[in-house]
């Protein structure tokens, strides 16, 4: 079971380099980051963000720690008609606050890196996704209520352009009353 977190020596060191460019929350405790997270926002300069920015909805991601010390997380957000649910493991490195990660369905690399978070309104990610030879850039938003400050979505607006993202890259997502769970 412990192959699926081998990325190729080239991808890592690329990865390691950009990553060293992105801060990550000073102190970061895993164990405060479990819990219940609202999908606030999300930028990304992927074309299958282009393509389905339009019909992307508030998701809901909830993160429970698994027996060997990483993170279980869970996103659930509306397809069509019915609710989809996205899981994948974060893996720990040895920076508090970064992780690796791996889609076993998209055969992607992830680099996630919790750029800053105060645990109880919001977190701020940062994530670089590899596949093959084509690396994107994710920012998202994460909110434990579905509404969060206007101050706080113009801070990762900000945050998602100093990463390289244009205006047309980043999305609030519209809130949805479909795979909600109940308050």
């Amino acid at each position: 079971e412990g192959t699926h977190t081998q990325l190729s020596p080239l991808t890592t060191l690329y990865v390691l380099y950009v990553q060293a460019d992105v801060p990550l929350q000073p102190d970061f405790q895993d164990n405060k980051i479990i819990g219940q997270w609202y999908g606030i926002g999300v930028a990304s300069n992927s074309a299958w963000f282009k393509d389905k920015k339009q019909f992307l909805k508030m998701c809901t991601t909830v993160i429970t720690p698994t027996a060997d010390g990483n993170l279980d997380v869970v996103a659930t957000y509306p397809k069509q008609d019915r609710c989809e649910k996205k899981s994948m493991t974060y893996i720990k490195t040895e920076q508090p606050g970064r992780f690796l990660s791996k889609s076993p369905r998209y055969g992607s690399d992830h680099v996630i890196s919790v750029i800053e978070t105060n645990y109880n309104e919001y977190t701020l990610m940062h994530t670089l996704k590899t596949k093959g030879s084509e690396v994107n850039t994710v920012v998202s938003l994460f909110g434990r209520t579905p509404n969060l400050s206007l101050e706080l979505q113009e801070k990762f607006k900000q945050t998602a352009k100093e990463y390289g993202l244009t205006d047309e890259n980043i999305l609030i997502l519209p809130q949805t009353d479909k795979c909600m769970p109940e308050a």
